[in-house]
């Protein structure tokens, strides 16, 4: 699933491409879409801004309607000129919002609604999102509240669980808890309230950093001299994800991997900067 900061680029660029254009054709081949534009009419509105909230995207148009978008494992958006051919079948369109200068295509999108204002402050799922890391109204307070609202869970999984804290996915997981010199398999009620905020703080810090204007696809949390270099390794770029058995970068203590959490996602840390501490789980019981 992609992280937030993906989802945020993806917004941002939509958003630089669309907002103030004119919507002169839209085509779907979802019902629930297609019913929305033959009741309500989608062209003729004009695109007034696209943004990202953790790892949904929000695409407003003029008269209050919402194209609220998630990615989960499949999906993306891609920009194109009329006319100019594109990189995916036609079969994986799920939308395609057309303008006179400006085509976006959302290609095998699972989810997909319309919203107004009011009916998306009711969304399951989205309504109760926590404290959005890439957003301009983060609070870094509220989001330390949110975790230690649920003392039972393991760090690891707690700092995936949107509706604590937006925008965390499986690789900034493991780097945020390794940077933070916090054992993933810890449980949040163990944490001192300093190891809390340094949590959440460079969960920020290395969201932030992989959205700026220069910020590569590849998720960077670890640099080297390597970093710079075009088409390096995704191993190369991190401190601990998918290096499990290769040295720590800090104390070469060989990097260990667990199933974490629900969905069963791989967890990296390093068992010596990053010790499991009396009070939590054994992570291989």
């Amino acid at each position: 699933m992609p992280e937030g900061d993906m989802i945020y680029r993806a917004a941002r660029t939509l958003h630089r491409a669309l907002a103030g254009r004119t919507v002169t054709e839209f085509e779907t081949v979802l019902p629930a879409l297609a019913r929305v534009d033959v009741d309500q009419g989608v062209v003729g509105r004009s695109i007034e801004r696209v943004e990202a909230k953790g790892k949904w995207t929000l695409m407003h148009f003029s008269q209050d309607l919402i194209l609220l978008t998630h990615m989960l494992m499949s999906g993306s958006w891609h920009i194109y000129r009329p006319g100019e051919q594109w990189q995916s079948s036609r079969s994986d369109m799920r939308i395609a919002i057309h303008t006179a200068e400006i085509l976006a295509v959302g290609f095998r999108i699972p989810v997909a609604e319309f919203h107004s204002s009011d009916s998306l402050r009711r969304r399951t799922g989205f309504s109760n999102l926590g404290p959005a890391l890439l957003t301009g109204k983060f609070d870094e307070n509220v989001a330390i509240q949110r975790l230690s609202s649920r003392p039972d869970l393991e760090v690891g999984a707690a700092l995936v669980t949107q509706s604590l804290i937006a925008g965390i996915g499986n690789i900034f997981k493991s780097e945020v808890c390794f940077a933070s010199n916090v054992n993933p398999f810890r449980k949040i009620g163990s944490l001192h309230p300093d190891e809390l905020r340094r949590l959440v703080s460079v969960a920020q810090k290395f969201l932030k950093a992989n959205v700026l204007t220069h910020s590569g696809d590849g998720i960077t949390t670890h640099h080297n001299l390597r970093t710079a270099t075009p088409n390096i390794d995704q191993a190369d770029r991190v401190w601990v994800y998918q290096r499990k058995d290769q040295p720590c970068r800090k104390c070469g203590t060989p990097i260990n991997a667990w199933k974490q959490g629900p969905m069963a996602q791989t967890t990296y840390w390093c068992p010596q900067c990053q010790p499991l501490g009396e009070t939590a789980r054994c992570a291989n019981s």
